[in-house]
């Protein structure tokens, strides 16, 4: 294994004055690295390496990534799928990543199919996403031409839908049907693509293999703490000087990243954390808690997909959770009654407190909060439920303001995207 300086960055590492790092500079920048080929019931050697590491999946859940591929390896003719969908609208890390660093999730993409024994991988990447494909396509022929590749992976566009980057959603629609999340179980790892066992891992975890496999466990551990170690990548917006993507140690407090950046422009007022699956927060109850999935977890929060908001007095909360709550309940997928009714409901009974004409609506969407969630087929309703819950009780005094004196004047700007990705990833680098 090779020497890398501990700090940072990692992924997004990069030769001075370069937006994209191909295949001569990753060589130049990471160091060569020895692609295996898929061998019968994986690379154990490999799988033990990652978990020692500790890294826990970026997509969002934050499952440790050296048990998910433990629960594939043996299969017969096991699948792994690079998932880039990115339905999220308020984050951006996976795009910049392929953009950036295609070759890191390539090898990693290859990596893991080889400690899985998987003879097939997909990638499975954002149709709006055109600047990540298009370097992503370079990336896959500088590849082709080197002949690096054991198995070349298959690209499959995800719809623009926020459900679309659920697992099983994906692994129907590479199945030929609708992206559109299934009941479980079975779940991927077991019955996938084309009924074979499929690990489905975040393309920035993929990218982390690809450091892990080069410089080893410890390595990966020498940022973040024992819980939480290495590095992860957030997307910044709201108050923060500039909107991004920041590759960050876990463990960061949002003090010292809003410091790093040189402070906040106006005091927060509130803290979004996890993106629409997550919570809001006030910010003395999360300014020093330490970002990561563990640490998070006594806050009432998770780290999620990495998507940090930070509100301030310009933007009103009670009235931008009501536009993600709206938006939530359109991309359901329909298939169940806790989204096609309960969604909608909560949507509808938040858009009565931003222009103050129910008292009893913050009753009523707690109400039936509770009533979708753990009833879905998927996580949305869980997800919607949980954001929704977490707005009621951060922002209980603008519930009350809007029911004594209407609409207020922040409630009339908009900062939380609600549809395709609002800009190309050149913008954010």
């Amino acid at each position: 294994m090779s020497e890398q300086p501990a700090g940072l960055p990692r992924l997004l590492a990069r030769p001075p004055g370069a937006t994209r790092v191909d295949l001569a500079a990753h060589a130049a920048t990471h160091g060569a690295l020895a692609m295996p080929g898929p061998r019968r019931g994986g690379d154990r050697a490999l799988r033990e390496l990652v978990a020692a590491s500790g890294l826990r999946g970026r997509g969002g859940a934050g499952f440790p990534a050296g048990q998910k591929m433990a629960a594939v390896a043996g299969g017969r003719r096991a699948v792994v799928v690079g998932n880039a969908s990115e339905g999220e609208p308020a984050s951006s890390k996976d795009r910049v990543l392929l953009a950036t660093a295609p070759h890191l999730v390539l090898d990693g993409l290859a990596l893991a199919a080889a400690a899985v024994g998987a003879t097939d991988t997909y990638l499975y990447v954002h149709t709006a996403s055109t600047h990540a494909r298009a370097s992503l396509d370079r990336a896959l022929a500088e590849r082709a031409a080197a002949r690096v590749d054991p198995v070349r992976p298959q690209v499959v566009l995800a719809p623009d839908r926020y459900v679309a980057g659920q697992e099983t959603a994906l692994v129907s629609l590479v199945n030929g049907g609708p992206a559109k999340p299934t009941f479980t179980p079975p779940r991927p790892f077991e019955k996938g693509v084309e009924g074979r066992p499929t690990l489905v891992s975040n393309v920035e975890t993929l990218a982390h293999i690809a450091l892990i496999a080069r410089h080893g466990a410890q390595w990966f551990r020498s940022l973040g703490s024992a819980e939480d170690p290495g590095s992860a990548l957030a997307t910044l917006s709201g108050a923060f000087p500039a909107d991004g993507v920041v590759e960050l140690a876990m463990g960061t407090t949002l003090r010292q990243l809003s410091d790093d950046l040189g402070g906040l422009p106006h005091p927060p007022t509130a803290v979004l954390l996890g993106g629409y699956y997550g919570t809001w927060l006030r910010p003395d109850a999360v300014w020093d808690t330490p970002l990561g999935h563990h640490s998070l977890r006594s806050a009432g929060s998770s780290f999620g997909a990495g998507v940090v908001v930070v509100l301030d007095q310009r933007h009103c909360g009670l009235a931008e959770s009501a536009r993600v709550l709206a938006y939530l309940a359109q991309e359901s997928a329909g298939q169940c009654g806790p989204c096609a009714h309960g969604l909608p409901a909560i949507a509808g009974a938040f858009s009565r407190l931003v222009a103050g004409r129910s008292s009893s609506a913050a009753a009523q969407a707690q109400r039936w909060a509770g009533m979708v969630a753990g009833r879905g087929a998927c996580q949305l309703p869980d997800g919607a439920a949980a954001f929704a819950a977490s707005a009621l009780a951060t922002f209980a005094e603008e519930v009350q303001r809007h029911s004594q004196h209407g609409p207020c004047v922040a409630s009339r700007s908009t900062l939380l995207p609600v549809g395709p990705p609002p800009r190309t990833e050149q913008d954010w680098l």
